[in-house]
């Protein structure tokens, strides 16, 4: 047990949030003093209840338009001004960034104030905030090797309730194929538009076996439902889905973007997925991320400019008929989930500390 606080910098989307919390749970765990800032879309650290205290900093993304760059740069700089007085209040042994520009100010106040610093990188790539500050961190933990210094390879953080899920068995394909869809934290609109139209096209043998769960933006439920209806194929559409566990264990077939925390689910469970990687980033980080399974055979890759519902029935027929290729994927992805990723960060960030104290003892 510390008795300084252990801080973790993390916000924004469920990419950098998820493995925040599941670190969060295993220093807990441990028996570590634990305190997360993050910005106002930290909400879902609330499900880790009152075991660690919450404070939210302003942060920004850098969005076109020179008005929109001057405000993302005054919301920073107010962001670092206020995890400063955070961390000089609250002095902690170690800070942990988890990428994201939430995750900013907070670390770089830290690493301006002397504070040791330990940066998480989740994708196949380091991000734009996590390479800002990786010349100050005292180490980078990455999901995967990067060619850099201070890199040490821990994987990528999967929450337990997911990582329980690796003990259950690929679900029997002898009736129902259940296919999940989930769109990342944008709840992307082109999944609402192409698959329902995809399974529109099976032959109805395939589409008679059908159980879709999809999640989709809450505008985008009710044209979509009647699409499903439309086709004939039973539907479960929900704006977001709170038992993602119980989701993964049913499904057989995995259709979404290939954002990181994403890739370490479908792979800590082992469940085949088509992939359409997210098309904006200039580093295509979701593409690395998705060759990952993809190269091991354990999943599709399909470009969102190909990614029409001629080309994903295709696909979907084409697995339906073949139970042997699913199954194969599933253990195939299997084979690169990262189960350990938490013991290994939380041990790394033991390590740190251990080395700070050794550091002060011999001063």
């Amino acid at each position: 047990m510390t008795g300084r606080p252990i801080i973790l910098a993390a916000g924004g989307t469920g990419g950098h949030l998820y493995p925040a919390e599941a670190l969060a749970q295993e220093l807990l765990n441990r028996r570590h003093t634990v305190i997360i800032i993050t910005d106002k879309r930290g909400s879902a650290f609330q499900k880790l209840g009152d075991k660690v205290q919450i404070d939210c900093v302003r942060a920004a993304t850098f969005r076109p338009g020179i008005v929109s760059k001057i405000k993302a740069v005054l919301d920073i700089g107010l962001g670092i001004w206020q995890a400063a007085l955070l961390l000089r209040k609250l002095c902690p042994v170690v800070v942990v960034g988890f990428g994201g520009y939430p995750s900013f100010p907070t670390v770089f106040a830290a690493q301006r104030m002397g504070f040791r610093t330990i940066l998480h990188e989740q994708n196949a790539v380091l991000g734009k905030a996590n390479l800002w500050l990786a010349k100050e961190a005292k180490v980078i933990a990455a999901s995967l090797p990067l060619a850099r210094d201070k890199v040490v390879v821990t994987g990528n953080p999967v929450r337990a309730g997911i990582c329980a899920v690796r003990n259950h068995p690929y679900p029997a394909l002898d009736g129902t194929l259940e296919i999940f869809i989930t769109g990342g934290s944008q709840a992307a609109k082109v999944f609402s538009d192409v698959v329902p139209d995809a399974v529109r096209l099976l032959p109805d043998e395939i589409k008679h076996r059908l159980h879709v769960v999809h999640q989709c933006r809450e505008d985008d439920i009710t044209a979509t439902a009647e699409k499903y209806r439309a086709a004939g194929v039973k539907a479960e559409i929900k704006s977001f889905f709170n038992d993602m566990p119980e989701r993964l264990s049913a499904c057989h077939l995995f259709i979404g973007r290939s954002g990181a925390s994403t890739v370490a689910e479908i792979a800590v469970v082992g469940r085949p997925a088509i992939f359409v990687p997210y098309p904006g980033h200039a580093d295509q980080q979701q593409l690395r991320n998705a060759e990952i399974i993809a190269q091991k055979d354990g999943g599709w890759i399909i470009p969102q400019e190909q990614f029409t519902a001629e080309t994903l029935a295709r696909q979907i027929g084409h697995l339906a008929k073949n139970p042997a290729l699913l199954e194969s994927a599933a253990a195939a992805a299997k084979s690169c989930g990262q189960p350990e990723a938490v013991k290994n960060l939380a041990d790394l960030v033991e390590q740190e500390i251990s080395s700070q104290n050794t550091v002060m003892a011999k001063s």
